[in-house]
């Protein structure tokens, strides 16, 4: 199995890997489109966007293919211009990133693209109610130095602020819906609930796209997105393993796999049983995530405990990590008035050590991970139901949650973490004071260690995403996976670069 691997600093990261399972074709079989050129093509997407705005968050990782940003991803992960005409380039007190910008570039609605642009973008981001706002918490203000350069002013260092540039870029026009973009793709029609058509740009700076029509039908349901596979009425979608095997052997398709920065756990809101500091340990110590990964990710995935994904490699802290041991788990609730009753399920002091986990309904792979884990929660006297969510869900309920970076882990980590305060909100404090590669390092392995002391949630696993694809082009380059799967990243995120076979 190959990997795509990059060098940050003095260290390598695994960024990606892929098992391409070829079947036995002869001449491409027919598209879903029905297209004999195969200048079409038909995704199935589980989870529809909310938006089509970059400032709304779309896209933030890039490869938003109706935008682009300033600079994008090359499929080891590192940083490439895109609108720009090179890497960005700090001050020398590393207060200010300034970026120069392509002169040949044009939106879909025929305006030139400027400077202009990218200040009234990344201006919209600042505002105080903006989503991103956080993700953007080191930014002060944006620029125009001249039509074709920009600056970006910080409040403070931060050596990673080139990664957040894959931000797409709208045109300072009049509003539009869907916001005016530069990319390789216009929208023609969005049915919402339905489909997504896009349209190639054919005026794209670097070239229109050979794939002329793109459509995305939002299918949530696993079983549905497989059986239109069967039928022939998809070119690709997003399936979990159980699934995408079945199409390993099928003439035409290949089924492919990304590692990814999608870790899955157990998310405990305050208030619940298992918030208790005791139960939280004992639920850590409990878990068989070896089994789990065997049985509920039929292997495509990876054992972790930790909140820092396993592709991050400089960052993690192996020493930090959880080993099942029941023994001791039974031990630490025990002591904290934890007695096992009658039917095996302890209680203290009249409460019960039990509550519902909810999971996405139309989500096999969360799913399968619930019942595994309640498995390993009923072995040291915690009972755990998994129930499907719905809109009628408590939000108090204990949920599984899926979250990662596969490019900086502090901005899924932040947010998620800081707010609990004490030595990890410390740890994330000093990983975004220094610019130092060496001591980020150093400090978010120290973040491990304190989560490890007293965690907050229960990491189960790194999931790996499963594709199944028709073999009707050449382009396909592996990537690591973001969480969850959309049509702006896994095998989709170059798509425009795809030609027919």
């Amino acid at each position: 199995m190959p990997f795509l691997s990059l060098r940050r600093g003095p260290v390598a990261v695994v960024f990606a890997s892929v098992l391409l399972v070829p079947a036995c074709t002869t001449d491409p079989t027919p598209p879903a489109s029905g297209d004999p050129d195969g200048s079409s093509l038909v995704i199935g997407v589980a989870a529809e966007p909310t938006t089509l705005d970059p400032v709304a968050g779309y896209a933030p990782f890039g490869s938003a293919q109706v935008f682009d940003g300033l600079v994008e991803h090359a499929p080891g992960g590192a940083l490439r211009p895109a609108l720009a005409t090179g890497l960005p380039t700090p001050a020398p007190d590393g207060r200010s990133w300034t970026v120069a910008l392509r002169t040949d570039v044009s939106f879909t609605d025929g305006s030139a693209f400027d400077s202009g642009d990218v200040v009234a973008t990344y201006r919209s981001v600042l505002a105080a109610d903006a989503p991103l706002r956080g993700r953007f918490w080191m930014l002060s203000g944006v620029q125009a130095v001249d039509k074709t350069s920009v600056r970006f002013d910080l409040n403070a260092p931060w050596a990673q602020f080139p990664e957040l540039l894959t931000l797409g870029v709208k045109s300072d026009g009049p509003p539009s819906d869907p916001p005016v973009g530069t990319g390789p793709y216009q929208v023609v029609s969005w049915t919402r609930g339905v489909s997504l058509e896009l349209e190639a740009n054919r005026a794209y700076f670097a070239g229109p796209p050979e794939i002329t029509r793109v459509t995305l039908e939002f299918l949530p349901d696993d079983e549905t997105r497989a059986r239109r596979m069967r039928e022939g009425r998809l070119d690709g979608a997003a399936l979990p393993p159980t699934l995408a095997e079945e199409f390993a052997k099928t003439n035409g398709l290949a089924v492919v796999e990304h590692s990814s920065a999608d870790l899955r756990a157990v998310s405990i809101p305050a208030g619940s049983t298992a918030a208790d500091p005791a139960v939280l340990l004992a639920l850590n110590l409990a878990v068989d995530r070896d089994a789990l990964v065997r049985d509920a990710l039929a292997g495509k995935g990876t054992a972790a405990s930790q909140p820092v994904p396993e592709v991050a490699a400089e960052f993690v802290e192996p020493a930090a990590a959880f080993r099942r041991d029941t023994a001791r788990a039974a031990e630490v609730l025990l002591a904290a008035g934890w007695v096992p009753g009658a039917d095996g399920v302890r209680t203290r002091g009249g409460a019960v050590a039990a509550f519902d986990l909810a999971y996405p309904a139309t989500d096999l792979v969360s799913r399968d991970l619930a019942t595994a884990f309640a498995k390993s929660a009923a072995a040291v006297g915690v009972k755990v139901t998994p129930k499907p969510a719905d809109a009628t869900t408590d939000p108090a309920t204990p949920r599984l949650t899926a979250f990662g970076d596969p490019f900086d882990p502090d901005r899924a980590l932040y947010p998620l973490l800081h707010p609990g305060g004490g030595a990890v909100a410390a740890a994330l404090d000093a990983e975004r004071a220094t610019t130092d590669p060496a001591q980020r390092a150093v400090a978010f392995r120290a973040l491990q260690r304190a989560y490890a002391a007293a965690p907050t949630m229960v990491v189960l696993a790194a999931v790996d995403h499963t594709y199944v694809l028709r073999e009707n082009w050449n382009g396909y380059r592996p990537v690591v996976d973001t969480t969850g799967t959309d049509h702006t990243w896994g095998p989709w995120w170059n798509l425009s670069t795809w030609t027919p076979r």
